[in-house]
């Protein structure tokens, strides 16, 4: 394997990451999906091209662009178009509701927006519905263009990569206000340099690009990622298992990002159709963007014959804070020390007998702010410049960080602390269980403990034998008063489990304490 050749100069915009390619690697896969591909050649001039067209169109330096779609090689273009302009790129999922697209439109001030109607039916319907217009754009074909918002107001550009706001990515909108973390092209090439340095990504490697660009891992760790070591991205909309298994056996895959529940997913389903999983070219298989179980990180490793590496950080983040080493494999669920280049800190676990304490992480990482949102951003990141993840961890002997869980999701039982992960991961284990989340309930006095799972369609499931798995391995106080199985459990498009659509849930049901369901 080849060592990535890095620029001697480094770059200030996102766009510039692959320019040390353009010539060295010119006929080589840069971007591709089911529909169309660009080489590292020819992607300078269709991002030139695209920028020439949004000027045109009236996007200026400091303006905000909406990009509605989901993944494909025009998105990704357009990401580094509006990065070619100085402009602010701010992806949305294109299966969100139209209230939730009218209040990013809102909130951002976007001077347009551009909807992906060729991949995506919902971006098609949302662009139709604000009046967008049908239009042929070079190198990436036709797409819908947003009216322009003649009162958008561009904000200052900034010359320092630190400085100029690269994109911003919607973190909250389903409830609630929008709530818009600002990302700094400094921030998203230092984490992209990172993921490409700590899993060594060159020019051979293929990467599996189906986490959303419209998420902070996808749009570093994948797409700035896979540019600066000049590697092909292989961007796919949606996530489908049979589409993995497809891709891990015929199209060259080397590298592998995914949230938990798209492995577990994937060896469900190989289960369930008797189809047996083949990847003869992975050499990295990573997961984030939710707490990895011990067992599923042990079904994957005897099925592949890799490790299942794992890592941890936050949109605020860009979003790396800790990984796991790949010459330094774990058998636990740690997510490894801290990345190079950051600090870390645990925060009040010098009183906690457990040695447990928020997690507040400073560095290039860290976010500029929350758009619009200063007191917030105040609250969130303090005037050393420490970010508060709300996050609670331990550091191992090791000096390997282990997740314990969200500060806000610690349930207090009967004045002990219930960690909703560990009893994830005992739930995990059990051979019926797929996937699980755990989340508090308040009762009078007291808090109790309600586990959502989903079970596999080959077992013979009971709820009996999975509580006297319980009891075996976990304290009294630990195990839940209510489980109640579900056929899936909500999750967003990067297959994290939507915990605050479970909490809503579990109060709408009756206490449980006296019954199980």
């Amino acid at each position: 394997m080849t060592q990535a050749v890095h620029p001697a100069a480094t770059p200030r915009r996102i766009h510039e990451a692959f320019a040390p390619w353009t010539e060295t690697c010119a006929d080589k896969l840069a971007l591709v999906d089911d529909l169309s591909s660009i080489t590292y050649g020819a992607l300078g001039g269709v991002v030139e091209a695209v920028a020439e067209r949004l000027r045109d169109a009236g996007v200026r330096p400091g303006d905000r662009v909406l990009l509605v779609g989901e993944n494909c090689v025009a998105l990704a273009v357009c990401i580094l178009a509006v990065s070619r302009l100085d402009a602010w790129s701010a992806t949305v999922n294109a299966r969100l509701s139209a209230r939730e697209i009218d209040n990013f439109l809102s909130h951002s001030g976007a001077r347009c927006a551009l909807y992906f109607s060729s991949i995506s039916p919902q971006a098609k319907a949302h662009g139709e519905l604000r009046g967008a217009q049908a239009v042929d754009w070079p190198g990436i074909g036709g797409l819908l263009l947003g009216p322009l918002n003649a009162q958008a107001i561009p904000e200052p550009v900034e010359q320092a990569a630190a400085d100029q706001v690269a994109a911003m990515v919607y973190t909250s909108g389903t409830t609630g206000a929008p709530k818009a973390v600002m990302l700094s092209h400094a921030n998203l090439l230092f984490v992209g340099a990172n993921s490409c340095r700590m899993r060594r990504i060159v020019p051979s490697d293929v990467i599996y690009g189906v986490l959303p660009l419209s998420h902070v891992y996808g749009l570093s760790s994948l797409l700035v990622a896979a540019l600066i070591g000049g590697s092909a991205l292989r961007l796919v909309a949606r996530y489908q298992p049979e589409a993995l298994a497809a891709a891990l056996a015929e199209q060259g895959i080397t590298v592998m990002h995914g949230a938990p529940a798209m492995y577990a997913k994937l060896l469900e389903w190989s289960e369930n159709t008797g189809t047996p999983l083949h990847a003869p070219h992975l050499r990295v298989a990573q997961s984030g963007g939710a707490p990895l179980t011990l067992a599923l990180k042990q079904a994957f490793e005897k099925t592949f014959g890799i490790t299942l590496h794992n890592g941890y950080g936050m949109t605020e983040a860009s979003p790396s804070i800790c990984q796991t080493r790949l010459d330094d494999p774990r058998s636990d669920c740690s997510v490894g020390p801290a990345i190079p280049g950051i600090e870390i800190q645990l925060h009040g676990a010098e009183q906690s007998e457990e040695g447990v304490g928020e997690l507040w992480v400073r560095g290039p990482n860290v976010m500029k702010g929350y758009y619009r949102a200063p007191e917030l951003t105040a609250q969130t990141v303090t005037p050393e410049g420490w970010l508060r993840t709300g996050d609670l961890a331990r550091r191992e002997a090791d000096g390997a960080i282990t997740i314990a869980g969200r500060s806000k999701e610690l349930i207090i039982r009967s004045g002990f602390n219930v960690y909703p992960v560990e009893v994830e991961q005992v739930l995990n284990a059990h051979p019926d269980v797929v996937q699980s989340a755990v989340v508090g309930r308040e009762v009078e006095g007291n808090e109790e403990v309600v586990a959502f799972i989903e079970v596999s369609q080959t077992g013979s499931f009971t709820l009996d034998a999975l509580r006297a798995h319980l009891k075996a391995n976990l304290s009294p106080y630990k195990i839940p008063s209510e489980i109640v199985v579900l056929d899936h459990l909500p999750a967003a498009a990067t297959g994290k489990v939507l915990k605050k659509e479970l909490q809503q849930l579990a109060v709408q049901r009756p206490s449980a304490g006296r019954q199980h369901s």
